[in-house]
């Protein structure tokens, strides 16, 4: 049976510091790219400090495959908490790019009202940052019109710096996707598992799947049952024989009847938990389970 617990220690963290300092003098603001699904473990809680006084705009990407209400929830959020400018985007469905022009433009007015009466015309600098696989490439491709950034769906992909120009008349500078060190909160570590900002090679994948199972049975059941054919029932611990304090028992028979009703068997008609937990992932991470978000506020 998979743990319940993502091992996640990320380093080079002084590196990734010294990287954003020495680059922050060429830009004019920062974009802080989220992840719409996780936008409390995708978040770099020093990134404001970090970059301070530059002007933040936080972007939660991926929203097509986030909980539409709950992005609303966290838009909010943060706009009330650090008095910024937020946006939900996607870049597959186009869903909030146009707006980034605009915002931009409010954010930087007085800039440019400068240069405006100097007859200058300087573009705004802009500086992504955001953890791997949140999507910096594919929002700067999708912001060129055309494909200027290296992208692959896996992270570390963007391994240098990367000067980019827009069709808004923004220069992005494009970072290395970078994991910010919270070890004190393992579920910060599970989400970011989940979604594949770390590298599926550097972890088990059954204790990956096995944590996400895990919260979609409390959190999205019913996403669960339309995907796999479960019934209410079945992810009901009381009804399922187990006892209370046997949480992770319950799950793993949840795991098992997955991958049964897949076909997901080894020779002797055993369940190939690999192949179940590399499924339950790839379905998660392409939006097919549902519109799910993992953090919520309470």
């Amino acid at each position: 049976m998979p743990s319940d617990r993502i091992q996640w220690f990320p380093g080079h963290m002084a590196k990734t510091k010294r990287l954003i300092r020495e680059n922050l003098q060429y830009v004019d603001m920062i974009i802080e790219l989220l992840d719409a699904r996780i936008p409390y473990s995708s978040r770099n809680p020093e990134i404001k400090k970090l970059v301070s006084p530059k002007p933040v705009l936080t972007v939660l990407n991926k929203a097509s495959l986030a909980d539409d209400t709950v992005t609303e929830k966290w838009c909010e959020y943060f706009a009330e908490k650090d008095g910024s400018h937020v946006i939900a985007t996607d870049c597959s469905t186009g869903q909030g790019i146009a707006k980034i022009d605009k915002t931009v433009k409010i954010m930087m007015s007085e800039k440019l009202r400068r240069y405006s009466e100097k007859g200058m015309n300087v573009p705004i600098r802009a500086m992504i940052l955001g953890i791997p696989n949140v999507g910096k490439s594919t929002l700067t491709n999708k912001l060129c019109g055309s494909k200027k950034a290296a992208v692959e769906d896996r992270p570390g992909v963007t391994m240098t710096k990367q000067w980019v120009k827009t069709s808004i008349g923004l220069e992005l500078l494009d970072m290395p996707g970078v994991l910010w060190p919270k070890f004190e909160d393992v579920t910060v570590g599970e989400n970011l598992a989940a979604t594949g900002a770390i590298k599926d090679t550097v972890l088990i994948r059954e204790d990956v799947a096995f944590a996400l199972l895990k919260k979609l049975i409390k959190m999205y059941p019913g996403c669960l049952c339309k995907r796999y054919g479960l019934t209410r029932d079945e992810l009901d611990i009381e009804k399922s024989g187990h006892d209370a304090d046997d949480e992770n028992g319950f799950v793993y028979d949840v795991y098992l009847s997955i991958g049964r009703k897949r076909g997901l068997l080894l020779r002797g008609g055993e369940v190939d938990e690999e192949r179940c937990a590399v499924m339950l992932l790839d379905e998660f991470r392409a939006g097919k389970t549902g519109r799910i978000t993992l953090d919520v506020l309470e």
